[in-house]
Formats: structure tokens, sequence, C-alpha cells
């Protein structure tokens, strides 16, 4: 029995453009992490000071993109109700809580060398910039990628979402789990399949109108 005064909480219809911000904002961090750190460039100190403001931006921006998925995270699994399996959405979870943990620990580590004198330690900086580098592309997008093959197989299963986003999803997720250390600029295919995610979730919400006629 529910107590006079009381109200069931319930998502908001446009929650889900948490989703269309964090891909925004976490694309523009990866951008500017990849423009201060350049593709193939020798490690050493000499990238921090010609991509010293890129990493503080992107430090910047890292913890509001970080709440925004928070957010993403929330709606996905608001949107699977009673669908929701325990199994799957364990590992949904996990892997989107170490993801987001990843990347604060690799923005900490950009804002940290950036704020330090790496001219007198060339070596901190060139360690620095390795372990961010790892984190970001060997770890943190691995587990982005299990995060979208276990909220695809739920789709699969359940069928909540289109077939062709399914398929996308399981496409994009291998080619992360085998080409993330190739490149960065390939990282900026999870932001933008949570911002494909997003808008399929606010068109379902009624927040876009795609029958509209004018």
């Amino acid at each position: 029995m529910t107590s006079p005064g009381l109200r069931r909480l319930s998502t908001p219809r446009a929650a889900a453009v948490a989703g269309v911000l964090f891909a925004l904002l976490f694309g523009t961090a990866l951008v500017l992490i990849r423009l201060a750190l350049p593709e193939g460039a020798e490690p050493g100190s000499q990238w921090l000071a010609e991509g010293s403001t890129n990493l503080k931006v992107a430090a910047t921006i890292m913890p509001f993109a970080g709440i925004l998925f928070l957010w993403f995270m929330g709606v996905v699994r608001d949107g699977l109700g009673r669908y929701e399996d325990k199994f799957f959405s364990t590992v949904f979870l996990g892997s989107g809580l170490l993801f987001l943990a990843m990347m604060f620990l690799a923005a900490g580590v950009g804002a940290g060398l950036e704020r330090s004198d790496a001219a007198v330690h060339p070596d901190v900086a060139s360690f620095g910039q390795m372990v961010l580098l790892a984190i970001s592309k060997t770890y943190a997008l691995r587990m982005a990628a299990v995060f979208m093959i276990s909220l695809a197989t739920i789709w699969l299963k359940t069928g909540l979402m289109p077939r062709w986003l399914v398929g996308v999803s399981y496409a994009v997720a291998v080619g992360l789990l085998l080409a993330s250390d190739i490149s960065m600029w390939l990282t900026l295919a999870f932001p933008t399949w949570v911002l494909v995610v997003s808008v399929l979730l606010l068109v379902r919400a009624g927040v876009i109108d795609v029958d509209r006629d004018d």
C-alpha cells in the first residue's frame, strides 16, 4: 500500500538528451587529446608544451561527460523495464562503470602532467603519455566495446531496438576490440554510437517527432 503524498519516480522523457550531450563532449575531449598527442609522435616532454591547452580543456570536459554518461546508462536501463536480464545487465553496468572510471583516470593523468614541469622530468612526461594512451585506447575503449556487446545482446533477445542497430552495435564493438590500438581516431566510433542510440530513444519517447507533417 502506497503512503499518502508519496509518488513513484519516473524517468523524464527528455533524459535521453544526456546521451547526445555526452557524445558531443566526449567526442570533443577525444579530439583534443588526439591533437595534443599526434599519431606517430615520439614520446617525450615536447608534446606537453604544444598540447597543454588541449589537455587542460579535455580534462575539464571529461567529468561533465562522465556525469552525462551515467544518465545515459540510467535511461537505457530504464528502457529495459521488466525485460532486464540480471546476467547481461550486470555485464552492461560493470563494463560501463569501468569504462567511465578508466576515462576519468586517463583525464587525471593528462591534467597532472599538464600542471607538472615536464621539461625538468622528460622521463615522467614520456611515462605519463604512455599511461594515458594505454588506459584510454587499450583498456577503456575495450570496456566500451563490452558495454556495446552486452547491450546489443539484450536488444537482440528482447527486440527492444531495431535489428539494424543491433548489427551496427556488434560491428562497431568488434572494431573497437580489434583495432582501438591502431589509431585513436577510431575511438570516435563509440560517442557516435551513443549519439545514434540517444536519438532513437528521444524518438521513442516522443521528444523528437519524425512523423510530424509540415
